[in-house]
């Protein structure tokens, strides 16, 4: 299963994106979905948000008031955690049985708001950020959301910051344009990128080197997301990791990973079979035998050598 994750600020449209992928054949798991079924009424959720926060929070029929408790956690952090502490748990098991029901084969794609808040860029194969200029973003939620222009602002001002997500996404889509525009974009992505992607990791095979020369520009970024991948995936293997591009050349981003180990149990190599299986799973499989790993990922072929520093 290819696992993608869809984030932005708000206002800037991330469900497009998450919903063209959705008629290109990907599995939606929606995270603002799921935490409004998590509070519905006769929820768990539900009553242990009204239990901490009080009845200023709670709708005339019972229902959770969501205007109400958005205007208390926005503004004070310690509250949106206090929140988070009761409802998180809830969303996150939730996702974790969409997630489960994907078939193999299948792209997931987790819609996730807080994804770079959160630091989850490692958990996905590939993350793409909606870009849209701040004050786009607050004329769509005065016009379409009915907020007015400081509620809209503090919302804003609340969350990451745009060069925060650059750096945590693979694919930047630009929605500020029309929704033909988006619709275009993230059809070009499913089938230049996403689509050879999901293929290479079915067969458990790295991409083939490019064909047009890699732009040295992003290589560096790259090689850092790769990095959080890697130690994302065997984090029981990996106290700390750096990577460094030594190459662009020949169609392929040459890394060169510095790893400090966990150490390994007995005396194994710090690379066991199960790590490397591991590995080959998410999208790095072995290739030129050794502590070398390739990359599936069509945009970024890649030779990554792992190395145990002393």
């Amino acid at each position: 299963m290819l696992r993608i994750g869809v984030t932005g600020g708000i206002g800037s449209g991330k469900s497009s994106i998450a919903a063209v992928l959705r008629d290109r054949g990907a599995v939606i798991i929606d995270a603002d979905a799921i935490s409004r079924q998590v509070v519905a009424p006769g929820s768990a959720g539900l009553a242990g948000v009204l239990k901490h926060f009080g009845p200023g929070v709670r709708a005339a029929d019972g229902s959770l008031d969501r205007a109400a408790l958005a205007r208390l956690v926005f503004t004070d952090p310690g509250a949106r955690r206090e929140l988070e502490a009761i409802t998180h748990p809830l969303i996150w098991a939730e996702a974790g049985r969409q997630f489960a029901a994907v078939p193999a084969d299948g792209v997931a794609v987790h819609d996730m708001p807080l994804l770079v808040e959160k630091r989850m860029s490692g958990e996905y194969h590939l993350v793409i950020i909606a870009m849209v200029d701040p004050e786009t973003r607050v004329r769509r939620l005065v016009e379409q959301r009915g907020l007015d222009e400081a509620d809209a602002r503090a919302r804003i001002a609340a969350q990451v910051s745009d060069d925060e997500r650059v750096a945590a996404g693979d694919v930047l889509l630009d929605n500020g344009g029309t929704p033909d525009d988006l619709t275009a974009a993230t059809g070009r992505l499913w089938q230049e990128r996403i689509e050879p992607f999901r293929a290479n990791l079915l067969a458990l095979r790295p991409a083939a080197p490019a064909t047009s020369p890699l732009e040295l520009a992003g290589a560096q970024a790259q090689a850092g997301r790769i990095a959080t991948r890697i130690a994302h995936t065997i984090t029981d293997r990996i106290e700390a990791i750096g990577a460094r591009v030594t190459s662009v050349a020949g169609g392929l981003l040459t890394i060169d990973c510095g790893v400090v180990a966990a150490k390994p149990a007995g005396d194994g190599p710090w690379l066991a079979p199960e790590h490397r299986a591991t590995l080959t799973h998410a999208g790095f499989p072995g290739v030129a035998g050794g502590d070398v790993f390739g990359n599936c990922d069509p945009a970024w072929p890649s030779r990554i050598t792992l190395r145990r520093m002393p």
